[in-house]
């Protein structure tokens, strides 16, 4: 199949446009075409566009009649069969086209790409650090985007899958030598994470009955059990149970005196004050009894 050639009322000529049978690059082993937006075309081709007065970049758009489905795309070579033109195979999707189907070519000029907005196909691609400079990288490869169009990234031999949302001024717009805002839509399947449950949404019943029955057994400081570093059993006896009725929880000290801080020392208090006090009238210095290194030997 030729290309058809359209004139103007001036006799230029007008546009391009051709039927050509298409095929995957796969049928010329170029893997490398399969990762970009741009086909193969044949070397008639470009021998009939050199005589138009066309605008550079070559751009083209790809009708499939049948299946009224179309997109753009760019040129990369002309080193196709003569009636052949090769698309990479995610563009084939696209068009619903198979081996051997009929496509419809002809160029167009396209306004120059401000916005695009894409959603990714699965939720791996959440996995890459900075998908907006994968995603810059990528498009390097491509001439055009098409609103509706599922591209195909290779990254890390993983292909992610990318739909094109909305373009901006056009639907069909060029992407070469622009710069172009990027936005990207939640994945397909991703679902926000769930937010924590707040305090006062549910509150969390705690048993207080030991503690409060703790308090009102009255409060002893390090009333817990210790054990000795070597290993002996600890005394019975706590030097704090003579002043338990002394310190209570919760009673001010009403003999404090400013600038004195007093100190209450394990002491065992005597039951009777008085004879303490009798003790202390009674004193005689020197009332004790002496010892001799030698024995008085008594005379006869």
């Amino acid at each position: 199949m030729f290309p058809s050639l359209f004139f103007q009322n001036d006799g230029r000529m007008g546009r391009f446009v051709a039927d050509y049978k298409c095929y995957s690059v796969s049928m010329m082993n170029r893997q490398d075409v399969d990762r970009g937006g741009k086909i193969i075309l044949p070397p008639s081709a470009l021998d009939t566009l050199t005589h138009f007065h066309i605008q550079y970049p070559m751009l083209f758009k790809l009708t499939n009649t049948r299946a009224s489905r179309e997109s753009h795309c760019g040129v990369l070579e002309f080193v196709a069969d003569e009636g052949r033109v090769y698309l990479p195979y995610w563009m084939m999707n696209n068009l619903c086209l198979e081996e051997g189907s009929v496509i419809h070519v002809e160029n167009v000029s396209l306004s120059i790409a401000e916005f695009a907005k894409f959603q990714p196909q699965s939720t791996d691609f959440l996995d890459i650090t900075n998908p907006k400079a994968v995603l810059e990288n990528a498009l390097r490869n491509f001439a055009c985007l098409t609103t509706g169009d599922m591209i195909a990234i290779n990254y890390n031999d993983k292909v992610y899958e990318l739909k094109v949302l909305e373009t901006k001024p056009q639907k069909a717009v060029s992407i070469i030598e622009c710069d172009m805002n990027v936005d990207f839509a939640a994945p397909v399947g991703y679902q926000e994470p769930t937010k924590p449950m707040h305090m006062d949404e549910e509150p969390i019943a705690v048993d207080m009955s030991d503690y409060v029955d703790a308090l009102k057994g009255g409060f002893h400081a390090f009333s817990g059990h210790g054990n000795r570093l070597d290993g002996k059993a600890k005394p019975a006896s706590n030097l704090l149970d003579g002043i338990q009725h002394e310190i209570k929880r919760g009673i001010p000290n009403y003999d404090y005196k400013k600038g004195k801080i007093r100190f209450i020392r394990a002491s065992r208090p005597t039951n009777n004050a008085t004879s303490e006090q009798e003790n202390k009238l009674n004193f005689t210095a020197f009332s004790g009894e002496g010892q001799s290194l030698r024995r008085k030997v008594d005379k006869q």
